[in-house]
This record gives C-alpha cells, sequence and structure tokens, in this order.
C-alpha cells in the first residue's frame, strides 16, 4: 500500500472510531430528521449536558457535524446526509447477520433434539 492510500485508510478509520459510539450513533440517529439544539439532545438521550456537548464537540470536529448559534442556543445538524445513509446500511447489515446467527441457532436447536 503506498502512502498516499494509507492516508485515506487512516482518515477511514478516524471516521469510524467517531462513529463507533452508541451515543454518536444516537446523536446521528436523532438529527436525521433536521437539526437541533443541545438541551433537544440531552432529553432525547436523556444523558448529561456535559457528555453530550462533549460528544457533539468530536463529531463536528471530524467533520460528521455541523453547528450554528442562534441567540443563546447552538443548532446542530448532519454534515452530509450519506453519513445517515452509512448508518442505515450498517444497521439492516447487523439485521442480516442477527437474523442469520438466529437462523442457524435454530437449525442447530433442531438438529439437536
Amino acid at each position: 500500500m503506498n502512502k498516499k492510500g494509507a492516508n485515506i485508510y487512516e482518515i477511514q478509520a478516524d471516521i469510524c472510531k467517531v462513529l463507533a459510539s452508541p451515543i454518536r450513533i444516537a446523536i446521528i440517529n436523532a438529527l436525521k430528521d433536521g437539526e437541533k439544539t443541545v438541551s433537544e439532545l440531552v432529553a432525547i438521550l436523556n444523558s448529561h449536558k456535559a457528555n453530550v456537548s462533549q460528544h457533539l464537540s468530536i463529531m463536528k470536529g471530524k467533520g460528521i457535524l455541523n453547528s450554528r448559534r442562534d441567540g443563546l442556543n447552538v443548532f446542530y445538524s448532519i454534515a452530509n446526509p450519506k453519513i445517515i445513509l452509512a448508518c442505515n446500511l450498517m444497521r439492516e447489515v447487523l439485521n442480516e447477520i442477527l437474523t442469520e446467527r438466529g437462523r442457524i441457532a435454530r437449525e442447530d436447536l433442531w438438529l439437536d433434539t
């Protein structure tokens, strides 16, 4: 792998690491229908403001989220709609894996009887 290719893989891995947090995936899910304030996200996620703010800052820093200030409120939104598509695709893959594992488990149980 050449140096140029390694850089893109490192960046991709870095984004995947950011998305490897359940609360960050929940934030993306909460923002899929439009922007929300930090307070709205805290209520939706049933989490502490400091914790949500920390995750929002990391996600914004990696280019996953945008923010805009309106008076005292900061509104967050998804920077690129493909992020939502990527999360939805991973959820579909997970559902297929779990379905297949369930099918195999049922077959194993059937064979054991």
